[in-house]
C-alpha cells in the first residue's frame, strides 16, 4: 500500500491504462487531485455543466473536455479518459448495465467529460494532521449515502445530493472542517455533522454505494458533499447514455492538492 501511496498521478494513470490497477484509489497517490468523472453526449452536456455551477458543493468543475475529445488538457494533458480511470459504469436511460475497464469502444465523436473534485483529494491533509480516515485504516471503499438534501435542478438533471462519510470525534471533526476549508474545489468543508436521519439516512450501517465502516465510541458521523451526486441524478434524469467512474474509483491527476487551496 505504501508504493501506491507514493504513486505520481501519471505512473496510477499508466497502471490503469494497462489494466494493471483497477482497484479503489483513496489513499493512492497521496498529494495528487483526484477527480470524478462525468461523460454524457453533447445534447445533455449544456446542461449538466449548468447542473454543476448550480450545485457548485457535490460537483465542482475541474476540467471540461472539448467534444470527442478523450484528453484533459488542463489538469492531466495527455492522459486518455477512455482508459486512464481504473474502473467505469455506463448508464443507459438510468440504469446501469455495466462496469467495464475502458471505454475505448464505446467512446462517440460528440461527447463531452467533465472532471469533478473529490474528496479523496483532501484525505492527505487529513492523514498528515493526525485525524482518521476510517476507509483508508480498514482499507475498503469509503461509505457513500443518498440524502434529503435536493440539489437544484438544471434542465433534465435533478436529484437528491449524494454524501461521503468518515467517523470522528467532534473534537477532530472541527479540525478536519478547518482543513478542508481550503478545498472548496475537493467538496471543501462538511455538509452534516451528527443524526444521519436528519439527512434522509435512515441506516448508517449500509451504504447507497461503498463500504460501510466502523463508528466507534465517542465518535460522530461526518458527511461531506460527495461526486457521486450526478450517477445519482444521472438515475433520475435518464440520459440515453452516460460513463461515470466507478464509486472509490477516482481519475488522479497532475495537481496537486496544494494546487486547490484558496
Amino acid at each position: 500500500m505504501n508504493d501506491l501511496r507514493n504513486l505520481t498521478g501519471r505512473h496510477l494513470r499508466e497502471l490503469a491504462r494497462t489494466g494493471k490497477f483497477t482497484g479503489i484509489t483513496s489513499g493512492v497517490a497521496l498529494g495528487n487531485v483526484q477527480a470524478n468523472l462525468v461523460v454524457l453526449p453533447k445534447a445533455q452536456a449544456f446542461d449538466f455543466l449548468l447542473f454543476c455551477q448550480r450545485n457548485p458543493k457535490p460537483c465542482p468543475l475541474l476540467d471540461v473536455t472539448e467534444a470527442g475529445d478523450a484528453e484533459p488538457r488542463l489538469c492531466a494533458p495527455g492522459a486518455d479518459l477512455r482508459t486512464d480511470v481504473p474502473c467505469y459504469r455506463v448508464y443507459r436511460q438510468g440504469e446501469l448495465v455495466e462496469e467495464p475497464t475502458d471505454i475505448v469502444k464505446l467512446w462517440q465523436k460528440d461527447w463531452v467529460a467533465f472532471l469533478l473534485g473529490c474528496s479523496f483529494t483532501f484525505e492527505g491533509a487529513l492523514l498528515q494532521a493526525g485525524l482518521p480516515v476510517r476507509h483508508i485504516e480498514a482499507n475498503c471503499n469509503v461509505p457513500m449515502y443518498r440524502t434529503n438534501i435536493a440539489c437544484q435542478r438544471a434542465g433534465v438533471f435533478h436529484g437528491p445530493m449524494v454524501v461521503s462519510m468518515r467517523p470522528m470525534t467532534p473534537a477532530q471533526a472541527i479540525r478536519a472542517t478547518q482543513i478542508c476549508t481550503r478545498f472548496a474545489r475537493a467538496h471543501g468543508t462538511p455538509v452534516h455533522l451528527g443524526d444521519p436521519a436528519a439527512i434522509g439516512i435512515r441506516d448508517i450501517t449500509t451504504p447507497d454505494f461503498g463500504d460501510p465502516v466502523a463508528i466507534n465510541a465517542g465518535e460522530i458521523p461526518v458527511f461531506w458533499a460527495c461526486g457521486v451526486t450526478p450517477q445519482a441524478v444521472v438515475m433520475q434524469a435518464k440520459p440515453p447514455i452516460c460513463v461515470t467512474h466507478k464509486p472509490g474509483h477516482m481519475f488522479v491527476t497532475d495537481w496537486r492538492d496544494v494546487d486547490l487551496e484558496g
